[in-house]
């Protein structure tokens, strides 16, 4: 169910920004020599410029729950393909076993990307067994390389309602003064 949410969002985003957006659509991959699926792809296509075809791939998503299967996702964001299939963007969404498993797959985000150049959104979900909570970590690389890193927090309240926030405004992680400076100010 959140698979589907996440790509229908970004679906509809890239369809409200002049794309064409397709789920399950496909590239070919020179190495495995077959086409493989894209969950999602975005599409630039003007007919002042070229009737017949699409100018570029603007973005490949793809979305990953099963931890094992990491690396595979990554081999599918920066496969060997056709020029015309070569994404401007990707972001890659996948849950992973433990914050120790980031540094690995952004060392092979670096290698596979400095050959591809695409902008490249990762976005890692693991669990952190120490505060008890859902950790989100986002890396954004360029084709030079890592550019940025933002961590978020994901809890489930009393309620069973999910919240998330960034990691510098959870409170249980603030310094118990600035705790108690906000509590003033409200």
């Amino acid at each position: 169910m959140f698979t589907k949410r996440e790509i229908d969002y970004f679906a509809n985003l890239g369809e409200l920004l002049g794309f064409d957006a397709f789920v399950e659509d496909s590239k070919f991959d020179r190495i495995k020599g077959r086409s493989r699926p894209m969950d999602l792809s975005w599409w630039k296509w003007d007919a002042r410029k070229d009737k017949e075809n699409y100018l570029y791939l603007a973005l490949h998503l793809e979305r990953e729950n099963v931890w094992s299967k990491d690396v595979d996702t990554i081999e599918k964001l920066f496969s060997k393909t056709e020029e015309a299939f070569i994404p401007h963007n990707v972001i890659g969404i996948q849950n992973i076993e433990s914050f120790e498993r980031i540094d690995f797959l952004n060392e092979l985000i670096y290698k596979k990307n400095s050959i591809q150049k695409s902008n490249a959104l990762m976005i890692y979900r693991y669990y952190d067994s120490d505060n008890d909570i859902e950790r989100v970590d986002a890396y954004y690389f360029t084709p030079s390389g890592l550019m940025e890193c933002r961590q978020a927090l994901c809890k489930q309240d009393q309620s069973d309602y999910w919240f998330m926030c960034f990691e510098e405004e959870f409170a249980p992680f603030q310094g118990k003064e600035k705790v108690a400076n906000t509590i003033k100010t409200i």
